[in-house]
Parts: structure tokens; sequence; C-alpha cells
């Protein structure tokens, strides 16, 4: 590797690791800690490479991108950012940033692409146009490279007319990945327009879907969903699409191929949406975004209810180990509850045990509910709630001690529920339930169960 690399980064670590590691690559290196600085350097005429971190003390370095294409264009920029969202992906590419690579970053992998950089002329420069901020909220957040990957490609087809087909599982941010696209594409001020089947039925179902759209993009929401007719429907809207089409989405949570091949789904719908695919990966293919995610989920409670909370290590450490099974959009359901139940700004890990032990093993899909059936034995019910808590463990045994908790969350309702059932009248509730009156006391007071005197007696 040959030439001058200009290094800028707040991080006195990351300054060293890559001065030593392009140095010893053969390149000569300039770094600093100063957007300032780096501006300087580059108006010099300085560096064939510019590595560059989006928030330093004095500037952002994804806003000096347009500054130094004007300057210097032709000169390749690698942005190196913490802050891993899908916003930063989307910002470096259409500032035309060479690359982009997330904190924690792979050394070899980034020595690899700058080593690419210095072999390659950057592409011509364009106008960039700022997109708004619609993106603050969208919780695609992910450091993993699984999310990085899709992050690129997002960026790579959003300007491209080619159909794109949104694949994951349900809860995954299929429709949010669609909406990204739209957002930051050059279609961002036309209508954004999400079709179910029953907008294609009728006559005029496809026609007044065209009409809605007018040129924007038009997502079709399960597509793997759609009945036979419905099918031949889009079909046949897709073949007379005009001049000023719409960009055509859809997201499928089954596997379209397989359904094809079963005779299930047309092939030639198939082969007409499928012009890049893109998959959403469950948050068991990204574990290591989960605890991102939560964190992002807890910042928004505190910003729209003005509650602050924050995991205990034990609690986080079980949100990371959990499966979860309706994926991202069942673990802001579960931080949502943890925000307005946990009793402390701390969650601890029995509040988030709790919380996940009452959630379906599986996200039912309409009408589908897990819910105790009317002849159903409540020895079933426990049953299902037990092995819940023990596959919230992530495949690990629950911490020692379970007897003892399971005794105490079932012991509590049933005392509570038998003490209103008498009206408070402890001696009654101890013959209902067939213990001794000090042993009805002392659970009392160990559980801390308030009771409450009424007059008249069930």
């Amino acid at each position: 590797m040959d030439g001058t690399v200009l290094v800028a980064d707040d991080d006195r670590t990351i300054r060293t690791v890559l001065t030593q590691a392009l140095t010893r690559a053969g390149c000569k290196v300039h770094a600093t800690s100063s957007l300032m600085t780096l501006m300087r350097w580059i108006e010099e005429g300085k560096g064939d490479l510019v590595i560059s971190d989006v928030i330093m003390p004095d500037g952002n370095g994804l806003d000096a991108l347009p500054r130094i294409a004007k300057m210097r264009p032709g000169l390749p920029v690698i942005v190196i950012s913490a802050q891993n969202t899908i916003m930063t992906a989307i910002q470096a590419t259409e500032a035309e940033a060479f690359d982009y690579l997330p904190k924690p970053f792979d050394l070899p992998d980034l020595m690899k692409r700058s080593s690419k950089a210095l072999d390659q002329k950057r592409r011509a420069p364009k106008v960039v146009v700022t997109p708004r901020d619609a993106g603050d909220d969208l919780p695609l957040v992910g450091r993993t490279a699984a999310m990085q990957a899709l992050y690129r490609l997002v960026a790579r087809v959003m300007n491209s007319d080619l159909p794109v087909l949104i694949t994951g599982e349900s809860g995954t941010g299929k429709s949010l990945i669609a909406r990204a696209i739209h957002d930051f594409s050059d279609r961002r001020s036309l209508p954004f327009v999400v079709a179910q089947s029953a907008d294609l039925q009728g006559v005029d179902g496809p026609s007044t879907l065209l009409a809605k759209a007018r040129g924007g993009s038009i997502v079709f929401d399960e597509v793997g969903d759609y009945d036979d007719d419905t099918q031949a429907r889009v079909v046949r809207m897709l073949d007379l699409l005009g001049d000023n089409a719409p960009r055509i989405m859809s997201t499928s949570q089954v596997d379209l191929s397989a359904r094809m091949e079963g005779g299930g789904f047309r092939s030639d719908l198939y082969y007409r949406l499928g012009g890049v695919t893109l998959h959403v990966p469950s948050l068991r293919e990204r574990v290591d975004d989960i605890p991102l995610l939560a964190e992002h989920f807890l910042s928004r409670g505190e910003r729209d209810i003005g509650t602050v909370r924050r995991l205990s290590s034990e609690a986080g450490e079980l949100v990371r180990a959990y499966s979860w099974p309706g994926n991202v959009r069942q673990l802001e359901n579960a931080i949502r509850r943890l925000l307005v139940t946990a009793s402390e700004s701390e969650i601890a890990r029995g509040e988030v045990e709790l919380i996940l032990g009452n959630q379906p093993a599986a996200e039912p899909r309409a009408g589908m509910g897990v819910a105790m059936g009317e002849g159903e034995k409540l020895s079933a019910s426990v049953a299902r709630h037990l092995k819940r808590y023990f596959d919230l463990h992530g495949g690990q045994l629950p911490p020692p001690g379970v007897y003892q908790r399971i005794l105490r969350e079932v012991e509590m309702p049933l005392i509570e529920i038998a003490l209103d059932a008498t009206a408070g009248n402890q001696a009654k509730c101890a013959d209902l339930l067939g213990i001794n009156r000090n042993t009805l006391r002392k659970k009392i007071t160990d559980l801390d169960i308030r009771v409450t005197r009424r007059r008249k007696l069930m």
C-alpha cells in the first residue's frame, strides 16, 4: 500500500492504532483530533485518502464531506462512526463517502478498504440533497455485520428504479426498511403507499392505488399472503406501468421461492418483484444489537413520557439472552411495559422475568392468540408459564432458587385473592386455604401483602 493517509479521530487510541497499522503497510500518516486541522491539510493538497470519525470536538465529519469533495474532487474518504444507525450509513453514501465502517471496526477489514481506496479513483461528486430527519425515530440500530451489510445495500438501492423485495420474520422491521428507502430517495416528496390485499380488489382497485402513489412508492405488504386472484391483479398492474411509474417494493415473512416451487405463488409475479432482495435479520441473528435497541427504546421512553429507566446488569443479561420470537416489535413492547411498571429507576432482573414470563412463546398471528381455554386445567396453564420462564434464559439454566421463587409467585396472588374473597378475615382465609392461622400471618408478613377488612363476607 502506498500513499499518504489523513486520519481524524478524537480517540487517541484509534489514532495510534491506525497510524501504526498504516505505517507498517507502507503509508505516510498525518493524524489529528481536530476537524479544522484535517480541512487545512486537505486544502493544502495533502493526503491521498482520508479516514475520519463523524463526531469531532470541533465539527461533524459527515457535514464536511461536501466541502472535501468541492476542494479535492476524487479524494476518497472512509467514514468511521460509533453512531451505528442506518442514518449514518445513508448519509455517508449520499455525501459520496468512499466507504463507511461502524465502530468498533475490524482493523484488517479497514486496511483492505483503505488499500482499495488508494488504488481506485473516486467517482465524480454530485449535488447532495439532505433528507428530512424522518429517520431519527427509526429503530434501525445495529453494529452487527448483518445490519451493517443491510444498511450499505439500502444506501445503494434507494435511488434505483429496481423493485425491492424485503424479507424477514414478523417484527424485524421490514416496513421500516421500505420507509427508509423511500424517505431518503429522490422520491421522498412523493406519496408512500402501503397496499394490502383488500386495496387491490374491485375493478378500480389497482388504478386507485396508482393514483394515490402519483409516482412515489408502493409497498405490497406481506405479498406472500395474497391469494391467486390478487396476485394476478398485481401482475396485470405491473405490466401496465407507464413512464410515471411508482417505485415498487414488497415485504414477505414467508419464503416466496419455496412457495413458488410448491405452486402457491406465481412465478411471473415473483420475478417482477424480486429485482433486489433485502433480508432483515431476526434478533437471534444479531444478538449483540439487543442492548443497543433496548437502550434506544429506553431513551425514547424518557423523551416521550419523561420516565428515566435503565437496565441493571443482571436485567440486561436476561434481555440479551432471551430468544425474542417477536423480534424488534416484541422487544419494544416489553421495554414500554417496563418503563411503566418498574418501581425504581434501575430495572431489576425480577421485573424483566415477570414481563417476559407473561409473553407468548411466539408472536401469534391475528386471531391466534394463546389463552387459557375454557376446558384447560390450571396445571397445563402453569406448565406453559413455567416453560416460558425456562426458555427466556436462552438455553441456560435459571439462577439457583427456582423453587422458592416460583412458590412466591404463586402464593402471593393466591393469598391475596383468598383474603379478598373472605373480606380480609384471616381466620376465614386460613380455613379456606387449609393452613394454620399463624402460618398465614407469617406469609402475609413475608410477602408484604396488604390486608383490607370489609364488613360483608362471601
